[in-house]
């Protein structure tokens, strides 16, 4: 697909939009198992096939899911000290699955919204990296760059329609339309797979993306593992390398914790599915439910079993399908956030300091909560 205001030197941005697509790390093992590829073959025949349809720029939301586990990480630390009788800062929970945050806006309301991380979520975060930094970097306005992102979860296109009524630093949307990884493939199978392949860009000018990496999540961007050695080690002093998961009601729901002298002094889970959320619901409401900290993903599975991805015809889990996609996701290399000179870097040039009011305003939110009850048919699990 080629532009009639554009050469083969160079592209006239004035005249059209220029043309973003933002990657989820958990799509990435969709496409090596549906195409046999490695993971890396399968991110360079994704952006390849992408710019052949006139994209201009393909980028990983890893780096996004950076910030967002950085701000959870500090958020905890200090609700953490601050919790007590009266102030009831605890347990904290996850607010980077769409589908979760929604439910717990419109139909649980504020005792449960009081709970969630103020961080914004990876999706949310990249949308302000484009329309904001990126935007920046190519001197064009926001408006002139249309963001997509492609994603495991329809829900993630709940979250990109509710980024429109939210105020932004930049004063648009962060993004446009997201497609889910079942969708792209299907565009994928009606083209031509001859194209030729490409490396991921980065916000960095002309560098690459040498190598696909993840999070430490078995199938999401691991909050609880990146948080909980956080905490360890900033409120205990403890370095802890391996976290080790207990799963309790099923293998949906597991609990991770730390003892000190015999104690346990810290406990957190992983709730993923709406049964699992339901009884955490339930015990948070009767105070008999012990944990700090909690994953919450709406899918049950995690990230990984996404609608949007490994479905039958039949719209069942391609259980096969998924059993490969977990394998590749576990060979792919973990980084941990705090290792990444470029967001080290970013939290300097873009949002002037590590705790600054901009990064405040750009890496947190605020939630929409209904009284009880308000708008209980408005989602069906």
């Amino acid at each position: 697909m080629k532009c009639e205001h554009c050469t083969r030197k160079k592209c006239d941005t004035s005249k059209h939009k220029v043309l973003v697509v933002s990657v989820c790390p958990q799509s990435l093992p969709y496409f090596a198992a549906k195409f046999n590829l490695s993971v890396t073959e399968a991110s360079r025949r994704l952006c390849g096939f992408l710019k052949s349809l006139g994209v201009h720029y393909v980028f990983d939301t890893t780096i996004a899911a950076d910030f967002s586990i950085l701000e959870s990480q500090k958020e905890f630390v200090r609700r953490y000290r601050q919790h007590s009788e009266e102030e009831r800062t605890l347990p904290m929970l996850t607010s980077a699955c769409p589908g979760w945050v929604r439910y717990a806006e419109r139909v649980l309301g504020r005792p449960i919204t009081a709970h969630l991380c103020t961080a914004k979520s990876p999706q949310q975060v990249m949308g302000s990296l484009v329309k904001d930094y990126f935007a920046r970097q190519q001197n064009l306005s926001p408006e002139k760059i249309f963001h997509v992102i492609v994603a495991p979860c329809y829900d993630k296109k709940l979250e990109a329609l509710q980024e429109g009524s939210l105020p932004t630093l930049h004063g648009s949307r962060g993004t446009d339309c997201v497609l889910t990884s079942g969708e792209i493939a299907q565009i994928m199978e009606q083209g031509d797979l001859s194209v030729k392949d490409a490396a991921i860009d980065t916000l960095f000018g002309d560098l690459k993306e040498d190598k696909v990496t993840r999070h430490d999540g078995a199938s999401s961007d691991g909050h609880l593992a990146h948080i909980f050695r956080h905490a360890a080690k900033e409120l205990f002093n403890e370095d802890v390398e391996e976290v080790t998961y207990r799963a309790l009601r099923n293998k949906d729901f597991q609990e991770v914790t730390l003892e000190k002298n015999g104690e346990v002094v810290l406990r957190f889970a992983v709730a993923y599915g709406f049964r699992n959320i339901q009884n955490m619901i339930l015990k948070l409401k009767k105070g008999k439910f012990p944990y700090h900290f909690v994953e919450v993903l709406a899918c049950a599975g995690g990230c990984l079993n996404g609608r949007g991805q490994a479905q039958t015809p039949e719209g069942h889990a391609d259980k096969a399908l998924l059993r490969q996609m977990e394998g590749i996701y576990a060979d792919i290399p973990v980084r941990r956030p705090e290792s990444s000179a470029h967001v080290q870097g970013l939290y300097q040039e873009w949002l002037e300091g590590i705790n600054s009011p901009k990064a405040r305003e750009v890496l947190h939110t605020t939630y929409q909560s209904q009284e009880r009850g308000a708008h209980s048919l408005d989602i069906k699990w």
